[in-house]
Formats: C-alpha cells, structure tokens, sequence
C-alpha cells in the first residue's frame, strides 16, 4: 500500500495528476482544490496517499493535508458516496468548511457538490453529524460544551434567527459558534444574536 508520494509534477488534469517519483509516473486523483494548488510541472510535491485497491484496477487518491484526507475517508463512508464523488465534495467544501456545514446541517452545502442531490446531503449531514466530531473541526468545535455535532437551546435559537435574517445556515452556525466561545455558555439568546450579527459583518 502507498501512503505517501514525494516527487516531481509531471503533468495535471481536470481529476488527476501525474507524479513523478524516480523516474515512475504515478497518476493520482485529486480534489479541485488539491489541483489548484499544486505546483507546476516539474516542481517538487509531496500528497499523502489513499490505495483504493479493487480486482480490476488500483487507484490512487491524494491529499494536500491531513484533513481533507480524513474527511475524504469519513464521507466514503456513506452509502452513495464514492471516492469520486468524495472528491467532488471536497473540491466545493474545503475541510472548515465541510465540517461547519455538517455540524449546522447545511444540506445546501453540500448539494453544491457535482452529483449530490438533496436525498443524498440530507443521508450525508444525518450519518456524519456524530462522527464528525472525531476529526479536528477548528473553529467549528467551539461551541460550549466543546461538540461540533450539534447546537441546542440559545445557540440553536441564534442559528436559527440568523437564518430567519436570510444568512446561510452553514454561516450562521459559524457565526454563533465564534459568539459562544467569546461569550460563555450562560449567554442569553440577545447576546447570542448581536454577536453574531457582528462577527457576520466584520
């Protein structure tokens, strides 16, 4: 199993690119985000390596960091995603990104992605949202109680007054959960709301 290239970019594609390691070039496939990213040909990259191995085929999926790589893994997971379509999600979800739209439940999010409906969002955000916290969320994880997976009484009732404005849900829940850690777990839905609204303005 390959967990790691580290070589010399040979070429790149819509889905794909060609590493060049000692001569051998290796063709990985990659998130938009990861292929925007990487250097030009003949430059030196190193991605951390998924070996998806089947009967009729080995392939090979690559990571700029860490992150997107677990994400990658928890959303091929889910019954309908593949690796493909894993891909595609992270290539218009970042990992911060990602992580707040399943915490907050933004189906929208994530049917932004080529291929997702809102069948298959709605199967993503319910599966992940407890999982989801084993992977490191960031800012996402900074609601009272220290959980991503879910917001409940103030914060929810903020979330859902933001969204009520016309924010975005995914935003919104951002939003909150920055004026949750600045202001405590006692603070009042009022508070909640104006903090909110700030940090959504700044």
């Amino acid at each position: 199993m390959i967990g790691k290239l580290t070589g010399l970019v040979d070429s790149s594609d819509d889905d794909r690119a060609i590493v060049d390691v000692g001569g051998v070039g290796y063709i990985v496939f990659c998130s938009g985000r990861t292929l925007a990213n990487l250097p030009g040909p003949g430059l030196p990259v190193s991605l951390l390596i998924e070996t998806h191995v089947r009967e009729d085929h080995i392939h090979l999926y690559g990571f700029a960091g860490r992150a997107e790589q677990e994400w990658f893994r928890l959303l091929s997971t889910v019954q309908g995603v593949g690796a493909r379509m894993a891909l595609a999600i992270l290539t218009v979800l970042p990992p911060d990104e990602l992580a707040r739209a399943i915490a907050a439940q933004d189906r929208s999010a994530l049917a932004r992605a080529s291929g997702v409906g809102p069948k298959l969002a709605g199967r993503i955000a319910s599966e992940l949202k407890e999982r989801a916290g084993r992977i490191v969320l960031g800012p996402v994880a900074a609601l009272p109680g220290g959980t991503a997976a879910a917001v409940s009484g103030p914060s929810e009732d903020a979330v859902s007054a933001l969204v009520n404005l016309g924010y975005r849900r995914g935003e919104a829940f951002g939003a909150v959960a920055q004026a949750a850690r600045e202001l405590g777990a006692e603070a009042s839905l009022d508070a909640l709301i104006k903090a909110g609204l700030k940090e959504l303005s700044a």
